[in-house]
């Protein structure tokens, strides 16, 4: 069945109050959508990633003058050898960065598009099931406006639990190491003895020695209740100092949500970089290759817990055995507002720590088209 119309979309989607991570401020978030259509059929397939605060002109501008020409007149079926083709038709311009986050769009476009002609779930075409699926509630951001740091994660956790969450993830590395112990102080307090709570640093420690004062910090401050994980301490490119940390803490170290293709997590799997890893779809180059690294991972006896994206990635969550959690934002939050531009109906719902995995055919996303309307930027 051939391809015979690939559009993309930028949009950008700002953020309420001012909010920031260890390493960067969080304005707004850049989005590229891209749908994908063939004449035999009425279904579209929709497909999207995330490009930061900035980039989704350039992920848009990517898939239009890159990748639609190879896709265009191509087989829709044919989903991994269009995957290898558009990787190895990008040699000179991608293998890395916003080409493979293009590519990671257009490919759960053609997933979506092939479960839909289908009529049926992405989960259930995958080899899985339509099942709740195990969740955490994240956040933990740098917000000035909400107060005082330590009452700011406290008056968080409290409203993860009010939803429903027992197991909840915090930022650290934005503040001096004593600050952000104390603020690990008060998430463990008010969890009150129930569930886990993972740490994330995005990056923000200088070196392994640096890091480990960082963790040593955290484990005492969580005392006997214990860290779930302590995620991405160091760069990404630093294999070494991840694998040595992984070495020597009690609690597990997490990594991957940067990195792309099955090769990046190929040297973090045999150089034992990391006791969980988490691939995110829209960054590591689609749901073809978040399958090969998903599968890899198992092989090795590494669980997973993917990066944001709980709308994609909780069907394939329920398709992945080694999946320990979903990464889920509250929409009231405002930290990842993917779903103001997805009908009500779609959004993602949640149970007891969970969250429900659409029953409907393809990935069950349904776009507003008046708010991508709106929030659309030319390109």
């Amino acid at each position: 069945m051939p391809i015979t119309a690939v559009t993309a979309r930028a949009v950008y989607i700002p953020l309420k109050k001012p909010t920031r991570i260890s390493t960067r401020i969080l304005n707004k978030r850049d989005f590229v959508i891209v749908t994908i259509r063939c004449d035999e059929s009425d279904a579209v397939g929709i497909g999207y990633s995330y490009l930061g605060t900035a980039g989704g002109r350039v992920g848009a501008t990517a898939v239009e003058d890159l990748l639609a020409p190879v896709l265009l007149g191509a087989d829709a079926n044919h989903i991994q050898g269009l995957w290898d083709r558009l990787f190895q038709e990008t040699l000179l311009t991608g293998r890395r960065g916003v080409v493979v986050r293009a590519i990671a769009a257009v490919d759960m476009a053609l997933w979506d598009l092939a479960a839909k002609r289908r009529g049926m779930p992405i989960s259930v075409m995958l080899g899985g099931s339509v099942r709740p699926v195990p969740a955490y509630a994240s956040g933990g951001y740098y917000r000035p406006d909400d107060g005082p740091w330590a009452d700011a994660v406290r008056d968080e956790i409290r409203f993860n639990v009010a939803n429903g969450f027992t197991d909840h993830k915090i930022k650290v590395g934005g503040l001096s190491i004593e600050q952000d112990a104390e603020r690990v102080r008060a998430a463990i307090e008010a969890m009150e003895g129930r569930g886990r709570l993972g740490l994330d640093a995005n990056n923000a420690y200088r070196d392994f020695s640096h890091a480990l004062e960082a963790a040593r910090a955290f484990e005492r401050a969580a005392g006997s209740h214990g860290l779930w994980w302590f995620e991405e301490p160091l760069s990404p490119e630093d294999y070494e100092g991840h694998a040595r940390l992984s070495r020597v803490l009690e609690t597990r170290v997490a990594t991957g949500e940067i990195h792309q293709t099955r090769h990046e997590f190929r040297r973090l799997l045999e150089e034992r970089s990391a006791d969980l890893l988490q691939p995110d779809m829209c960054v590591l180059g689609g749901v073809t290759e978040w399958l090969r690294i998903a599968k890899t991972a198992e092989t090795f006896g590494i669980g997973i817990a993917p990066h944001w994206h709980a709308n994609a990635h909780a069907p394939l969550a329920a398709a992945a055995p080694n999946c320990i959690a979903v990464e889920h934002f509250i929409l009231e939050k405002d930290i990842y507002n993917f779903e103001t531009i997805v009908t009500p109906q779609t959004r993602l719902r949640t149970g007891e720590n969970t969250v429900l995995v659409p029953d409907a055919p393809g990935f069950g996303t349904e776009l507003d088209e008046d708010k991508v309307n709106f929030y659309s930027v030319a390109t």
